[in-house]
């Protein structure tokens, strides 16, 4: 598959969005609302669930499924109150020693005005401040769209995994393309100078792992795997181990 069309195949309604994988992964999730500052962003599906016998907080950013629902979710663009509830669950997951899973599915966070005035860029830095220092494992998974710092924001993790058929980019191909040559016509070249596919994000080292999305219980069974490797390190292991991560990128 082409990268542009592995573009085009992620942004596809048929696919599986976040709630589909909470509800595959977590049967017993219980779902919390609210930034406790402003609102409840739909577009950030946040709360708890056992993998197993492991509690885990989920975190995931939803598209919603019709045009009903994805209206409803905003199309999975949360606005800062949603990265503000994502934040709050992580803590809360630090404060009780759980493991935080976050499902990335975006094409980039909200940029409107009413978003911009409630402070979207420092929520997303806040995010990645935390996430930084946070002191419990943090594993993500981009689903289907991993646009901008919409995406980052829920990625600064300790493994990052990724869909065969997924992608993860600073901007999507047709911004890229506008940038560069004035035209979205463009889009097919620009996806593939971005290098914003799974295999090509593996070969650089910026993911740990493709996956196929097919098998749920091999997935669960991946993840307790991963967890399990995760909580046996040290906290201060498991962040020297994060920085250091983030730190050998580009080099």
């Amino acid at each position: 598959m082409e990268d542009y069309e592995i573009v085009l195949n992620a942004r596809k309604e048929d696919r599986k969005v976040a709630s589909d994988y909470i509800a595959a992964l977590f049967p017993d999730f219980l779902e919390f609302h609210g930034d406790r500052l402003f609102g409840d962003d739909k577009a950030i599906i946040a709360g708890l669930g056992s993998l197993g016998d492991m509690p885990v907080t989920v975190i995931g950013v939803e598209k919603g499924k019709g045009t009903e629902g994805r209206v409803y979710r905003n199309f999975g663009s949360a606005h800062p109150e949603g990265y503000r509830k994502a934040l709050r669950l992580m803590k809360q997951a630090e404060k009780f020693k759980r493991p935080v899973l976050c499902l990335v599915d975006t094409a980039g966070a909200f940029c409107g005005i009413d978003a911009e005035e409630r402070g979207q860029g420092r929520a997303i830095a806040e995010c990645l401040y935390e996430m930084s220092t946070l002191r419990t494992p943090v594993i993500s998974i981009v689903i289907g769209e991993g646009g901008s710092g919409g995406a980052l924001a829920l990625s600064h993790s300790d493994r990052i995994w990724m869909l065969e058929d997924a992608y993860f980019s600073v901007v999507s191909p047709e911004n890229c393309a506008n940038i560069l040559w004035k035209t979205i016509d463009r889009a097919a070249d620009a996806a593939k100078s971005l290098g914003l596919t799974a295999k090509k994000l593996y070969e650089l080292g910026l993911i740990d792992r493709i996956l196929s999305g097919k098998n749920m219980s091999k997935l669960k069974e991946s993840l307790v795997s991963e967890y399990e490797v995760l909580l046996a390190q040290s906290e201060s292991d498991l962040l020297e181990a994060r920085y250091r991560r983030f730190r050998k990128v580009g080099y």
